[in-house]
Order: C-alpha cells, then structure tokens, then sequence
C-alpha cells in the first residue's frame, strides 16, 4: 500500500473555505484506479496544518491521479482562490507539501 500526505497550512481567514471546500467535494478521487480512502484531518488545539491522508494500492495509482484531469477539477475552487488571492496581490490562503509514504505494517 501507499499513502499521500498533503500538509496544508490555511491562513485564519480561509478555514472555514477550506473546510467548506472538503465538505462538498466533487469526489473525483473515488473513482480513479487504485484508491482505497481518504480521510481530512482538522488540526487540534495548537496545530497549524490540515493532513489529507489518501492511502493507495500503489505508486503509480496516486502519480496517475495527481496527473490526471479529475485531480484538476477536484482542485479548480481552491486554486482559483489562490490565483485570486495573488491577483489581488496577496499571500496564497493555503500553501500544501505533500509527502509521500509506503506502508511498512499495519
């Protein structure tokens, strides 16, 4: 199995977007070949970064989805926020980093 990590850091400001973004998503992710499930971790107390969990059969399954067309358009509101924001001459409401593991045991 392999598991994608996305680190997203939001600006106050945009937290409840951003959750609103996961809460209606388009669930493009679901079909695409070789997903298992996702889950969106909201930060605790002090934390600063939402984790977006996908766990995979393989690699190429997730590389395939991160190329893929369904990824633009599960992505297209937030990244027209950013662009937006940067338009307006802003910091990005979001920045993520995604990292990247394979499943030694479970």
């Amino acid at each position: 199995m392999f598991v994608a990590i996305n680190y997203i850091e939001c600006k106050d400001h945009y937290r409840d977007r951003f959750e609103e973004l996961f809460k209606t998503r388009a669930g493009a992710i679901d079909k695409m070949p070789g997903f298992l499930r996702m889950k969106v971790l909201k930060p605790h107390e002090n934390g600063t970064a939402y984790l977006i969990m996908s766990e995979w059969e393989n690699e190429q399954s997730f590389k395939g989805w991160t190329k893929s067309e369904a990824f633009a358009e599960g992505h297209k509101r937030g990244f027209a926020d950013i662009k937006a924001a940067k338009e307006r001459g802003e910091e990005p409401p979001v920045t993520s980093q995604f990292r990247t593991y394979e499943v030694l045991t479970t």
